[in-house]
């Protein structure tokens, strides 16, 4: 079997288990909610919905997951993302995203560093990782600047740049293998 049949079958099965992955969450998200959350209660599971429950909210028979969860979703911020907010409109937007990049940075050295003293990983890879890796962080931490674009930034662009190592690395092997075969070796 070569090697392209290989990664077809294995991108097929990620493509199947992403995708029953989704049709599990859509049919999920669009049970009752009191129902579920009942049969959650009666049963002793251990993790039950009582933590999607916006405070001040009825819920009636007919209200999905999904309904509760955009309830909750919608809600205004913590204390703690006010208080954040409002100190960072005290300055510039150009320092801000400043800050951010330092944030996204400084996330990146951790992993770098943790990467670097824990594995054998070389340091090109070991960037490219850890950029990675700083970038998920910086996503899912509270940052000085509103809105999410510099954070989906930060997410695309080491994807952008391990993508490109892939491609150029590539096309590398492929001239290489193509040079060997041009001049086959006489003896």
């Amino acid at each position: 079997m070569k090697k392209w049949y290989q990664q077809i079958i294995l991108l097929a099965l990620f493509i199947i288990f992403l995708l029953s992955g989704c049709l599990m969450v859509k049919y999920a998200l669009n049970l009752p909610f009191r129902a579920t959350n009942d049969a959650l209660h009666k049963n002793d599971a251990f993790i039950n919905l009582d933590f999607l429950i916006p405070s001040c909210t009825h819920i009636n028979e007919q209200m999905t997951i999904r309904e509760v969860l955009e309830i909750r979703v919608g809600q205004k911020a913590t204390p703690f993302e006010k208080m954040l907010l409002a100190f960072s409109q005290l300055f510039p937007s150009k320092y801000r995203y400043l800050a951010d990049l330092f944030l996204f940075f400084f996330w990146s050295f951790v992993f770098m560093t943790f990467i670097r003293v824990f594995t054998f990983m070389g340091y090109g890879r070991a960037i490219r990782v850890s950029l990675l890796l700083g970038g998920i962080s910086y996503y899912f931490m509270p940052d000085f600047s509103v809105g999410r674009f510099d954070d989906i930034v930060f997410i695309i662009l080491p994807i952008l740049i391990i993508v490109l190592r892939a491609y150029l690395r590539q096309k590398k092997k492929r001239k290489i293998f193509v040079s060997e075969n041009r001049f086959p070796a006489t003896r």
